[in-house]
């Protein structure tokens, strides 16, 4: 049952749910945005969280917390869990007096913790009984479709639509030439291979692009000896942010900066590996992609079966280079 704006004197209090990483709560934004203006939001999310608000979302209040399954590896030895931490965090959310608690996830991690919230109204998409965990268990959308559409299934609920992601507004970037290739990825399997990435920078530099490379710490000594003296290797999100912000398109890999770069307003394309995009492209209109789908095995959820991602070394310099320069071209053309 959809909530009436007349209900309530006050904006009614609301609790969202996103444990995971950038581009989990990039793909949340344009529902964090929209419901800001008609409910009190906060968002539980990672700490990363915290340097996105200002400007992503200014009117919604964060609460940082990592939590334990959202680990790679080891992510159900309780032993190690921060128990204290989790109970705190109970305690805190369940004085907040949510009115409503929201996750977008087919997660019945976070249902649970709905649950302890103690919020009067608990929305989701159960899934292995969470069901009991909800007040109102809502019907998602098609299991192949973005994970975006959750989210425009949620907004419903509030009478808030959300545009199609092919209609997402976008910030312009008219006066931009720069080209930025971020090669880093939070996993290994998601790495497009970094010589393959090098040959591509070279290309699009003698075509007479402005080329900046940025890469995860443990990149940067890498590039460094291959004679890209200028590689940059953020340590905060406002670092990249400010990239981002110098940067006309945005390449890289299926990873947090990518989904950043389409806030931003940047065009992105992305090498994708065990993911799908049709799960996890940036929400961005004009995004483009390349992915190899001949692994059996894919989607794998980042855990490959083989000693290194054969969906992304499948993905060849000279099967990339043809989409790469008519996707910078096209968003080169004509700027200053």
């Amino acid at each position: 049952m959809a909530w009436k704006a007349d209900s309530f004197a006050a904006k009614p209090r609301l609790l969202v749910v996103e444990l995971w990483g950038l581009g989990d709560l990039a793909m949340a934004t344009p529902f964090l945005r929209a419901a800001a203006e008609r409910l009190d939001v906060t968002l539980l999310a990672q700490p990363p969280a915290l340097e996105l608000q200002p400007r992503f979302w200014p009117g919604v209040a964060v609460i940082p917390f990592v939590a334990p399954w959202t680990a790679f590896r080891g992510k159900y030895h309780f032993l190690r869990w921060p128990w204290k931490e989790i109970f705190q965090l109970r305690r805190r959310l369940a004085a907040e007096h949510f009115a409503f608690a929201l996750s977008a996830r087919w997660d019945p991690r976070d249902h649970l913790l709905l649950k302890l919230s103690g919020a009067k109204r608990r929305l989701g998409f159960p899934r292995l009984g969470s069901g009991i965990f909800l007040t109102d268990r809502l019907a998602g959308p098609a299991p192949t479709a973005h994970r975006y559409e959750s989210w425009r299934v949620a907004a419903k609920n509030w009478g808030i639509e959300l545009p199609p992601r092919n209609q997402l507004p976008v910030s312009a970037t008219v006066a931009r030439r720069l080209v930025l290739v971020h090669t880093g990825a939070r996993l290994p399997a998601r790495v497009w291979p970094l010589e393959s990435y090098r040959a591509l920078i070279r290309g699009l530099r003698e075509t007479g692009c402005a080329v900046q490379v940025v890469c995860d710490p443990d990149q940067q000594g890498w590039w460094w000896q291959a004679g890209e003296a200028g590689a940059a290797s953020p340590r905060r999100i406002a670092e990249l942010l400010w990239w981002l912000d110098q940067s006309a398109v945005f390449i890289g890999n299926d990873s947090g900066p990518g989904h950043l770069a389409a806030l931003c307003g940047v065009p992105t394309f992305t090498f994708f590996g065990p993911s799908l995009p049709e799960w996890f492209a940036p929400i961005h209109p004009q995004a483009e992609w390349l992915d190899d789908t001949s692994c059996p095995y894919k989607p794998c959820k980042d855990y490959c079966r083989f000693p290194t991602p054969r969906c992304l070394e499948n993905i060849s310099v000279s099967i990339a280079w043809p989409r790469i320069h008519a996707f910078v071209q096209s968003h080169l053309q004509g700027k200053p």
